[in-house]
């Protein structure tokens, strides 16, 4: 028996896919059929991603905007026109040129207005953009949310609180969405990531701090966007149409849990 995955026919939004862990799940979309929209902040970015789908032999267009500009999100959406999958993977991580978080603060010593752009990206972004989606997925009866989140919404991390808060949202939002809309033929499902190594890794990250992170995994590296991708790919698919609700990590093995 062979397994294939074809997502030809079905149209996919991928927000923040500009770069690393989007620009990989776009891809793999791209190279399984579905017509692509690609969103980033950035229109190059999106420009690039595809061109790169194109070159692979797929159907993908750009649609830069701000997933947390509401008015902008529900015109983007209604723009594109229907879709059957939607990939919420934009985040707001700290400093772009970090291995992510060592420029934040203990939360008894952070600034309130610091919280913001965690709970704008990771939470609002998230609840725009599947808003924006779901009365056309309730109407053509079929659906698949798929919202990245992280670990640190899942264990707790130091000095991450707001950062782990706005993830744990919006896998709260997951749980309710798919309540709701599952009788519909639409399932709602979160992917927690681990420590991920994006595209360019940056240069004044010492090797000795990126091998005592390592240690904590017992799989001793980092996280691609071909391990988030492929996972993507399966919940995007109908290979998993009784799987709604969930929060899969895929993270090395960094938490377990029965």
């Amino acid at each position: 028996m062979t397994v294939t995955i074809d997502l030809s026919g079905r149209r996919a939004l991928v927000t923040g896919a500009g770069q690393g862990v989007g620009r990989g799940i776009a891809r793999t979309l791209g190279a399984a059929g579905a017509e692509v929209i690609v969103n980033d902040l950035v229109e190059d970015r999106c420009a690039t991603v595809v061109d790169e789908i194109v070159a692979d032999g797929g159907r993908a267009s750009a649609a830069a905007f701000d997933v947390t500009d509401w008015t902008g999100v529900q015109a983007a959406v209604d723009r594109v026109g229907p879709l059957a999958i939607v990939v919420n993977n934009a985040g707001n991580a700290g400093k772009p040129d970090t291995l992510g978080f060592d420029d934040m603060k203990p939360f008894a010593e952070e600034d309130p207005s610091a919280w913001d752009g965690f709970m704008r990206v990771n939470l609002f972004g998230v609840m725009y953009v599947t808003r924006a989606a779901l009365p056309a997925m309730i109407e053509q009866g079929h659906g698949r949310i798929i919202n990245i989140i992280s670990d640190a919404s899942r264990t707790g991390e130091i000095h991450m609180a707001a950062y782990g808060a706005a993830k744990a949202g919006a896998a709260g939002l997951t749980r309710s969405v798919a309540r709701e809309v599952g009788r519909h033929g639409i399932t709602a499902n979160c992917i927690a990531l681990g420590s991920m190594n994006q595209s360019e890794r940056p240069a004044e990250v010492e090797e000795q701090q990126l091998m005592s992170l390592i240690k904590r995994y017992p799989i001793r590296r980092r996280g691609l966007p071909s391990d988030i991708a492929n996972t993507a790919l399966f919940l995007a698919s109908d290979l998993s149409p009784w799987v709604t609700g969930q929060t899969i990590p895929v993270n090395g093995g960094y938490s377990m849990a029965l």
